[in-house]
């Protein structure tokens, strides 16, 4: 599928609100340039749409705002073009990575090869201004990806929201809230189970808290599963806060295709040439 034939399957998923959204915001920020240096550049801000067709999503990867630094932002949550030095967060990712699965240490930040397997790198804000963190995170694109974020848990197929740090869960979990209620307003939902349930750690390890939605026929929610945990930047990776684990130790990689093959769907590769 094309990169703009992926974009509009995903606006034909939300409702009119987020997409007249969407094409303000795009209008409004191509404005903005005029005055301020923006990030991503403006053909890359929809790329997480761009690059994953909804029918081809497997995973859901929600970051804050993209890389506020000249080069960075390529509008993939967590990514950064080949040849681009790592960002702390994609260092603590990386390292995770390489210990959960005994892969090798990737070179490039370029988390593109994810997103081609139906990884969904998608920021909750989708523009900043130049070394301006979260300088964007009034304009309303929370109203775009919150949709965006409810329409993945409409999807058929099995899908894991990886939920890196409280804002992330914050929205993960009230997209699947709205939903789960829309749904047994319809009565299309009333089989939900196993919402909320804590999946044991295996042995010697910490993984992350799960959430689990039911599987039952019929169920909008069936195999939508939320891996929790703190954010993977410096300050958060290696502790635990409250009920969440630590990043660090949390397991999220071989946990998403533990239970992307419990739901029968392919796991994920996510190991990058090293």
């Amino acid at each position: 599928m094309e990169k703009q034939e992926s974009i509009d399957a995903w606006f034909a998923l939300v409702p009119e609100q987020a997409k007249t959204t969407a094409q303000r915001l795009l209008s409004e920020v191509n404005g903005l340039r005029a005055e301020q240096t923006i990030y991503p550049p403006q053909g890359d801000i929809l790329n997480a749409l761009a690059y994953v067709a909804p029918e081809d999503v497997r995973a859901v990867i929600l970051g804050q705002d993209p890389y506020h630094g000249p080069g960075q932002a390529m509008g993939l949550s967590f990514s950064v073009p080949s040849g681009e030095k790592l960002p702390p967060s994609l260092r603590n990712i990386y390292k995770e990575m390489v210990s959960d699965l005994g892969c090798n240490m990737p070179v490039s930040g370029d988390l593109s090869a994810w997103a081609q397997q139906g990884v969904l790198l998608l920021n909750t804000t989708l523009t900043v201004r130049e070394h301006e963190a979260n300088s964007h995170s009034k304009l309303g694109w929370q109203v775009v990806t919150t949709a965006i974020v409810e329409a993945c848990m409409r999807l058929p197929q099995p899908v894991v929201f990886l939920a890196w740090g409280r804002p992330a869960i914050k929205l993960i979990e009230s997209a699947k809230s709205r939903v789960s209620k829309g749904a047994l307003e319809d009565g299309a939902c009333a089989g939900v189970a196993g919402s909320g349930a804590d999946v044991p750690a295996s042995s010697g390890t910490s993984p992350a808290v799960v959430d689990a939605s039911g599987s039952s026929s019929g169920d909008a929610l069936a195999c939508k599963f939320i891996l929790k945990s703190t954010h993977p930047s410096p300050l958060s990776a290696s502790r635990a806060a409250g009920d969440l684990p630590a990043f660090l130790g949390s397991r999220p990689f071989s946990r998403a295709n533990d239970l992307l093959r419990e739901c029968g769907a392919e796991p994920i590769d996510w190991s990058l040439a090293g």
